[in-house]
């Protein structure tokens, strides 16, 4: 479940040396525990590393509980894994059920991290890092643009040509509107290309690489050009079906009617990077097809 409440007995021993040797970290991770408020006694969260604490502890720690999925490529430095649609990386709270970390922490150990986000709608690769010193080597070449993502979705229409779409993109603060992101000159600039690959019915298959790394941004911008993702439940559907899907309340036969599919049509299918001179081409062993 990831995080978890469990009780400790501390007898006579200053809090952060007890958290250190029982947890089997690091100094600052003990202190992020404590000043994040994860660690109480006797029902008042404690604030005071460095005091001697007797007594039963209650703390909130992250425990995997993995969801069995494996990764698909995997080096000394980092893994990669292929995420089903539906499971997210990491919680967002205490009381997330479980999520891709789960997995990653519990194979590859407690200081392996994801380095970069991936809808929980969206299918498809992610890589997780190892080490502290690997997750900053990688996040450092995401922000520099060191390392290309390939995706692929199905929407609605024909799309004819490549293009690349080039509109800002901004967080929406408006709560009427439920989508998270909007086209808005004020935002961040943005790029996505995309190239049809096939035609079937109204909709097409089309290769959709971003150039930039904003949130929703496949999405929203495929959106902006008249051609939605098939299965989205934010972009380009009605106020009233988004608000059902963000409060659990939108059931599998209403988002297929809907939306067109059971989920989001958009699967994270290539990364390619070089990584201390060794070039990297990783696909996806998952197919994206209609449900």
């Amino acid at each position: 479940m990831g995080f978890v409440k469990e009780k400790f007995k501390i007898d006579n021993e200053k809090l952060l040396d007890f958290l250190v040797d029982t947890f089997k970290i690091d100094e600052n991770e003990a202190k992020k525990m404590v000043n994040r408020g994860r660690v109480a006694l006797e029902g008042e969260r404690l604030k005071h590393y460095n005091k001697i604490y007797s007594g039963m502890l209650d703390i909130i720690y992250f425990k995997p509980q993995p969801l069995g999925i494996k990764p698909i490529f995997e080096i000394e430095d980092f893994a990669i894994f292929d995420k089903p649609s539906g499971v997210a990386i990491h919680p967002k709270n205490f009381n997330h059920s479980q999520t891709l970390l789960d997995d990653v922490r519990f194979l590859l150990g407690k200081d392996a991290n994801l380095a970069h986000r991936l809808d929980k709608e969206t299918s498809g690769l992610v890589i997780a890092t190892k080490n502290k010193w690997s997750e900053k080597i990688i996040k450092g070449m995401f922000e520099n643009k060191l390392i290309q993502k390939y995706y692929l979705a199905i929407v609605e229409g024909h799309i004819t040509k490549e293009l690349t779409i080039n509109k800002p993109i901004v967080a929406n603060r408006d709560m009427n509107i439920k989508m998270k992101v909007l086209i808005d000159k004020s935002g961040k600039k943005s790029k996505t290309f995309i190239r049809p690959l096939k035609f079937f019915d109204n909709k097409t298959l089309v290769l959709a690489k971003p150039l930039t790394g904003r949130q929703h941004q496949i999405r929203v911008h495929l959106y902006s050009i008249g051609h939605r993702i098939v299965g989205d439940p934010l972009y380009g559907v009605d106020s009233e079906i988004a608000d059902k899907y963000l409060k659990g309340n939108l059931d599998i036969e209403e988002r297929i009617k809907w939306t067109g599919a059971s989920r989001l049509m958009l699967h994270s299918y290539r990364i390619k990077l070089n990584y201390f001179n060794r070039n990297y081409d990783i696909h996806s062993k998952t197919n994206l097809t209609l449900v």
